[in-house]
């Protein structure tokens, strides 16, 4: 099947008919949208709970502000922005305020595909999800650019949520960079293993036992966090630029035979069943269940863990020599 990829000219003109839209949140991607929609012509209200420092900061950025529930009042698209977890008691403030003939817009499937969201019959369920974070969502906006965005439709009510998609994701300037078309439960299931199994667990694991190896077998501590986990970030941005070609064109010889003659032997067909567990966790809701009771229980596990990651050897250390590399505050500050 040939993949998609919408762009500005595939923008119905008139927005499909979407005038007023409503962002429930103001984390990193509540604000981005939010700005974004009312610099592309949007009537665009935030729906904030009243008297916190989100609602100032909301209005101090020139925009205005309402409860969830009124927020959510005629508003054509009514987009769901905030976390996982807060999502279904949010719902159940606001479901009751969305009009007939609305979306419900989420930037990611996860309630909507494991059941703990159920949207009436009469609204279009639609997702809209940059791929990147809200900084350079709006960053890359206000340069004229555009994070690329996948999009999928749950309902469509309406016949005309495909449409409705295409319109917010062009608000957030998504098809400026091109918007994907997948479904809810390609986007979440994928997400979650993503993050699962690469670019946050697998990734820090092997950073994690990397250090260790090192340190076990008598190198100093330091040495190991340069070579296991501050390289990193040169190999990333070299993938994240060029793929594998641009990382093999900028290391060396020896970097590449050890990577092609060694990385098979320590990430391998053990290493792919695990993967395929995880994924399997992930399809049938074995994960979604337990993070749901993990949550409900008042995080316990979650809380011993992180608490173990942060505290792990490597970070101390690597609280120490970051904090002779006056670049990287200067890093941070540039994106900010």
């Amino acid at each position: 099947m040939n993949m998609k990829i919408y762009v500005e000219s595939d923008v119905e003109q008139g927005n499909a008919g979407v005038s007023r839209i409503a962002v429930i949140g103001y984390g990193s991607q509540g604000r981005a949208h939010a700005l974004n929609l009312k610099d592309s012509g949007f009537d665009v209200t935030v729906g904030l709970r009243p008297g916190g420092a989100s609602w100032q900061k909301a209005e101090a950025d020139g925009l205005r502000v309402k409860s969830p529930a009124e927020a959510a009042e005629g508003a054509d698209i009514v987009a769901v922005l905030v976390p996982d977890m807060a999502a279904p008691g949010v719902w159940r403030a606001i479901e009751s305020s969305i009009k007939p003939g609305a979306a419900a817009l989420f930037a990611h499937g996860f309630n909507i595909h494991y059941g703990s969201i159920k949207a009436p019959e009469s609204i279009d369920v639609i997702l809209v999800a940059p791929k990147g974070p809200g900084a350079l969502v709006r960053r890359q906006f206000e340069e004229g650019r555009g994070v690329p965005c996948l999009m999928a439709v749950a309902q469509d009510a309406t016949g005309r949520a495909k449409a409705r998609c295409l319109a917010y994701a062009h608000g957030i300037g998504g098809t400026r960079g091109g918007v994907l078309e997948t479904t809810f439960a390609e986007e979440t299931e994928t997400d979650l293993f993503g993050e699962q199994a690469v670019l946050c667990g697998g990734v820090t694991e092997l950073v994690v036992q990397g250090f260790e190896t090192l340190v076990e077998a008598g190198y100093q501590p330091e040495v190991a966090y340069f070579e296991c986990m501050h390289e990193l970030k040169l190999i990333v941005d070299l993938l994240h630029e060029g793929g594998m070609a641009k990382m093999h064109q900028f290391v060396s010889d020896t970097a590449k035979y050890g990577d092609l003659s060694r990385g098979p032997r320590i990430v391998n067909e053990e290493t792919r069943e695990r993967m395929r567990e995880v994924l399997g966790e992930i399809r049938d809701g074995t994960f979604a269940r337990e993070w749901q009771a993990e949550h409900e229980a008042g995080l316990p596990n979650y809380k011993a863990m992180l608490s173990a990651d942060l505290n792990h050897p490597v970070e101390k250390v690597g609280r120490e020599l970051r904090a002779r590399m006056s670049w990287l505050k200067s890093d941070k500050q540039a994106a900010a």
